[in-house]
């Protein structure tokens, strides 16, 4: 093989690595600003997984998931959840077709979780960290 052969192998390999690092996303979790609920890794799977309905406090948790297939779903599913965004749904559809749970509401952007977590303090969610703004209080996990 010639030099030039590995030189575009080179290259298509690099721009496949940029092009898949730049569709990951760092997730933040995010809850109304008046929330004080604290949290650690396993409450939080067990909302999003329909194992538990209240936040550490005492009030009521309203997960909120955005859609299959949006980045930050993803990185939560996998980050968080630990497991694969198909995963997580085949495990909804068992609960749903069994009757023993609801999936959490699915919103399409970190703009309709903001939106939807700055008009109610029982709702929890996750955006991207650079969509954060003052309407959200970001949660750190214990």
């Amino acid at each position: 093989m010639s030099i030039n052969i590995y030189k575009k192998i080179g290259m298509m390999t690099f721009f496949y690595l940029a092009v898949m690092l730049s569709a990951s996303a760092e997730v933040v979790l995010v809850t109304h600003s008046s929330n004080d609920a604290t949290l650690d890794k396993k409450s939080v799977q067990r909302i999003f997984l329909g194992k538990a309905k209240k936040f550490s406090n005492g009030k009521e948790a309203i997960p909120i998931n955005q859609v299959e297939g949006a980045a930050a779903r993803n990185a939560f599913d996998s980050g968080i959840l630990g497991r694969s965004s198909s995963q997580i749904s085949a495990y909804w559809s068992k609960l749903v077709f069994t009757g023993k749970g609801i999936p959490p509401k699915e919103v399409e952007s970190d703009a309709d979780v903001i939106n939807l977590i700055s008009d109610n303090p029982s709702c929890i969610g996750y955006i991207d960290s650079s969509a954060v703004t003052d309407a959200v209080r970001v949660i750190s996990l214990n």
